[in-house]
């Protein structure tokens, strides 16, 4: 059993789609289930699709209609007779959304969130399962909620692995093609859930941990796993080998080609994850495993962008210590704030964070009712694993730096 993973960009038009069933028929597909993402852009724009609902109604259908005229294209590229079955399974899913949200009650962001975003994969999971059935790669569409069982924490929901496991054992045929989709799962009331952005790395890893499968590979726009983002460094070297270990530290300190959750259930079955570029499917790209050295051995950018830098000091100047830390941590945890960096001294406290959930302006409150603060938003934090001077040194070059951390390994800098 193998499982493929195919993001956004590998299938953002109808050559994308063609391409897809080539990698297949070049490396093979039996005993193979495939994971797909929506559809190029298309998370981005069922988000507008979801923002339009709670702040510009009058620009909800206009920004639907966008969504539904972008996957009718790729759908009349595809398919020469509009009368094909799959236009109107692909019509019914879009009518799913208008009438979930014409008769929706809950005024939660993230529960509206998790039923609206994930059309974009059931949409292109349709598309993509019955074009590579028109071409005579026979395969079986599968929907992830009917298998994936979750918690309700939407937008970053946890597997509950017992009842995943046995449903994916029961359902899965693993001797057929299978296609299904990524990011996406369901609570106990069968709500639809999702397990973070970028969760479709995830969700191939869960399917592999599953199905005990031999190997996960993901097909990317790149030739694999780089030592930086080629969109922001230069001369990102490929990267042959890593382990288990290293591609964790990486995505964790915020490397994007491979999401943080995915490496854990590979690495407790010691299942090989391959990164290839579905361009060019016969190169060897990146192999992920156990007890690989880095090679080659050289520095690894990573930049995350639109972090925000919090500085706490007490109002007395007194010590900032344990109590005053573990209350910190714990409005961090409330407002449900994603930790980046963090550093202390006698008398402060600065933390780098992501405010996924527009929390902001309501933590900084609650913390100035004890703590003086300042924030500077849009900062650049910048990490890179195994330094030399060298790249410290370019790193900082023409940059004003508001924070710098230097372990054995790694090195962050926080900058406007």
């Amino acid at each position: 059993m193998q499982i493929f993973k195919f993001g956004g960009a590998s299938v953002k038009d109808a050559e994308g789609v063609k391409n897809l069933a080539h990698v297949l028929q070049t490396v093979g597909y039996s005993n193979t289930l495939i994971v797909v993402s929506a559809m190029g852009k298309t998370t981005n724009a069922m988000e507008m699709v979801i923002s339009n609902y709670f702040e510009a109604k009058h620009e909800l259908q206009s920004s639907i209609q966008d969504v539904k005229k972008y996957h009718n294209n790729i759908l009349l590229d595809l398919f020469e007779n509009e009368r094909h079955p799959v236009f109107e399974t692909v019509d019914r899913l879009f009518q799913g959304i208008v009438q979930f949200l014409e008769h929706n009650k809950s005024p939660n962001y993230n529960f509206v969130y998790d039923q609206v975003i994930g059309f974009g994969e059931l949409i292109s999971t349709t598309i993509i399962s019955s074009y590579l059935n028109d071409i005579g790669v026979t395969n079986t569409w599968l929907d992830v909620r009917d298998l994936i069982k979750t918690d309700n924490y939407y937008r970053n929901a946890k597997i509950n692995w017992n009842q995943t496991q046995t449903l994916i054992s029961a359902q899965v045929d693993t001797k057929k093609l299978n296609i299904t989709q990524g990011f996406l799962g369901s609570d106990a009331n069968n709500f639809t859930t999702t397990l973070g952005r970028e969760g479709s790395d995830y969700t191939a890893a869960v399917f592999a941990y599953c199905l005990n499968a031999n190997a996960v590979t993901i097909w990317k726009d790149v030739p694999g796993v780089l030592n930086a983002d080629p969109r922001y460094f230069e001369n990102a070297e490929l990267l042959h080998q890593l382990s288990y270990t290293e591609a964790i530290e990486l995505s964790y300190y915020g490397a994007s080609v491979i999401h943080p959750k995915t490496l854990q259930p590979l690495q407790r079955k010691e299942i090989p994850l391959y990164v290839k570029s579905f361009l060019n499917p016969e190169n060897t790209g990146t192999t992920v495993g156990k007890d690989l050295e880095l090679n080659p051995k050289v520095p690894c950018y990573i930049l995350k962008q639109n972090q925000i830098l919090i500085s706490i000091s007490s109002l007395d100047f007194s010590y900032i210590v344990e109590d005053n830390i573990s209350h910190i941590f714990s409005l961090l945890h409330e407002y449900k704030m994603k930790v980046s960096m963090l550093q202390n001294s006698a008398i402060s406290f600065s933390v780098c964070i992501e405010n996924n959930y527009n929390n902001l302006d309501r933590l900084v409150l609650h913390l100035k009712a004890k703590y003086k603060v300042s924030t500077h938003k849009a900062v650049k934090l910048y990490t890179i694993r195994h330094y030399t001077s060298q790249a410290i040194e370019a790193m900082e070059t023409d940059k004003t730096v508001l924070l710098k951390q230097i372990t054995p390994e790694i090195v962050q800098i926080i900058t406007t």
